[in-house]
């Protein structure tokens, strides 16, 4: 039986930065709804409280019943967990009307604690509440506290419980992951037996029970969490397994054939649709980014059930659907954070069952079960692509022959990353969550070339490092690359004449510019 923590979450921002945390100690982890505990389940070891937007004092402030788990499993509360447990349980908790936000240090710690085991003295953490805990219930007893916050952290050990009013799963917290370790294995006592083998072995045993001699099609994008999905699928079921990779003629340049040759190279039965044309002429004229999503997705849905259709004797849809699409996709506060394509069920004529091999993996994970799969390096690193494809990277209207602009600037973009070697001898590519070239169609600027004058459009250079997308810096690329890579695109590529470099983190930006 696998074991697991369970997080519940009550709103944080960070909740999928505590599941990741767990999961690099090697543990499996499930994040859920504040209010869906499940009862009864001997897999479970050990309970996460989240952080939350709101204050325990808000008439709509998330609740849940402590003793389903208090006192039977042990529990770290974390913010407005800690909040939550001090005020229910007869603490107090002000609203102080200043906010605690930001580094602070650990100046008195209580080192005997199985919570703070290996910390040290003045250790910095990052708080983030508006709410303070003046007063802990009884039974608990302060194990940390910082020149502002003297209830920072707080146990009861007879009942297995230890509170922080801090954020362990954040960078900025540096013995963080320590703090995690203390809790996940030392007091939970995980095994650590989660891994990207182990993975393999009980995701291929499953599919084999779930599938049997079942046909499945798999709608291939050329991007990581499809590319995994189609290999582990292939080593459950071989030949039973037929993917689709449709071509909408907005990929980045030659990627058609390149990921085509790279699907065959893994023995993938893959049926390769070229259905650019339909998709150029609905496009036509649009310059609205959302209507320009909404008619790729209509087209490729279209597209993907005709060729689905000719393969009379399947019965399973699958989806490279991940881990953190469906925490965005769930809604706790009655807002839905993010929709996503692989999310929200299967077109009700298609009368396929739904089979998503990776939803329980965020990417890092993806990519270390493709590295255990052994699959070729350019498919396992490749950065995140958008669904519409370039075209959500042209500003203005869709056609040929900017899209021809874009691949070949694009192109030069991308492929000088790869060979910029960095001081440790990775790849600048590598060093980079995400990276694209945007064409600014509806501007033109002035230009000189030779003694000629032109007027031509320029182009922006977009690069972030990010975790997981929630958040994005811009990166700091080296001067020298961005100087090469701008005269090469101006030489080179016909149509550009200015290269621009975008320099706005997420938020207030967001990483793609439509």
């Amino acid at each position: 039986m696998q074991q697991k923590i369970i997080i519940l979450d009550f709103g944080s921002q960070t909740t999928q930065l505590i599941g990741r945390r767990i999961r690099e100690l090697d543990t499996f982890c499930e994040i859920l709804p504040y209010n869906k505990f499940p009862k009864d389940d001997p897999s479970v070891i050990g309970v996460i409280l989240s952080g939350s937007p709101y204050s325990v004092h808000d008439k709509e402030a998330f609740k849940v019943d402590l003793s389903l788990f208090e006192g039977k499993l042990p529990v770290l509360a974390i913010c407005y967990g800690a909040q939550y447990v001090a005020y229910t349980e007869g603490g107090s908790v002000e609203q102080t009307g200043t906010r605690e936000y930001g580094r602070a240090n650990l100046e008195k710690v209580d080192t005997g604690s199985a919570i703070f085991k290996g910390f040290e003295e003045g250790s910095q953490v990052w708080m983030s509440h508006g709410d303070t805990i003046t007063a802990i219930p009884d039974g608990y007893h302060v194990i940390g506290s910082t020149s502002d916050v003297e209830n920072a952290a707080f146990a009861d050990e007879q009942k297995r419980v230890w509170c922080v009013q801090f954020h362990p799963e954040v960078y900025h917290t540096t013995q963080g992951k320590q703090l995690l370790k203390n809790f996940v294995v030392n007091i939970c006592g995980s095994k650590q037996e989660w891994s990207p083998a182990s993975f393999i072995e009980s995701t291929i045993t499953e599919l084999r029970q779930q599938i049997g001699n079942d046909r499945v099609i798999l709608g291939l994008s050329g991007g990581v969490d499809s590319s995994v999905c189609a290999t582990l699928l292939h080593r459950a079921i071989g030949k039973n397994l037929t993917c689709i990779f449709v071509d909408h003629g907005m990929l980045r340049k030659n990627e058609f054939q390149k990921v085509m040759d790279a699907y065959n190279g893994l023995g993938l039965n893959v049926i390769g649709v070229n259905a650019s044309d339909k998709f150029f002429h609905d496009l036509e004229g649009v310059t609205d980014p959302e209507k320009k999503r909404k008619i790729i997705g209509r087209d490729f849905v279209e597209v993907f059930n005709a060729e689905a259709k000719k393969i009379t004797d399947a019965k399973w849809l699958a989806q490279g659907t991940i881990y953190p699409d469906r925490i965005e996709s769930l809604s706790i506060t009655g807002m839905t954070i993010k929709s996503h394509h692989n999310v929200g069920g299967l077109p009700k004529d298609m009368k396929l069952k739904l089979c998503e091999p990776l939803k329980w993996l965020f990417k890092d994970e993806v990519r270390r079960v493709g590295h255990q799969l052994n699959m070729p390096e350019r498919l396992i690193k490749r950065h995140p692509f958008p669904g519409p494809g370039l075209a959500v990277r042209i500003l203005g209207d869709i056609t040929r022959e900017k899209v021809r602009i874009l691949q070949d600037a694009d192109d030069i973009y991308i492929e000088k990353m790869h060979e910029y070697k960095m001081p440790d001898g990775s790849e600048l590519y590598d060093n980079v969550w995400q990276a694209g070239t945007i064409l600014l169609s509806t501007i033109r600027s002035v230009g000189v070339m030779g003694d000629e004058r032109t007027y031509e459009h320029p182009v922006a250079l977009r690069a972030v490092t990010s975790m997981d997308a929630m958040t994005a810096d811009w990166a700091h690329l080296p001067y020298d690359f961005l100087a090469d890579v701008s005269n090469e695109i101006i030489r080179k590529v016909k149509g550009v004449n200015r290269v621009c470099y975008d320099v706005s983190s997420k938020p207030p930006s967001t990483i793609e510019w439509e």
